[in-house]
């Protein structure tokens, strides 16, 4: 791994993170760092399963790969923020 690709995972992590904090409605108690890891985490799953069903490599910008991205984002920051705002004591 580059620098290059190392700084854009983080920059992909943290669009993609703050889309899906967005998306969802009401408030997620999860950190800035998180969300990035979240995004990052949810990025490379996304390509994985636009590999898996042929659709990663097309002309022009991949929007499909882009939404299951923003879809793996969502559902694990909904995850991430219900059990990081269930193990904080009120």
């Amino acid at each position: 791994m580059t620098i290059q690709s190392i700084i854009g995972a983080i920059v992909i992590g943290l669009i993609i993170g703050a889309l899906a904090r967005l998306i969802l409605p009401g408030k997620q108690n999860i950190p800035i760092w998180l969300t990035i890891v979240v995004g990052i985490v949810a990025a490379f799953i996304g390509t994985g399963i636009a590999r898996w069903i042929g659709v990663a490599d097309t002309s022009g910008i991949d929007w499909i790969e882009i939404l299951l991205q923003l879809g793996a984002a969502v559902v694990l920051v909904g995850i991430v923020g219900g059990l990081y705002g269930s193990r904080r004591v009120h």
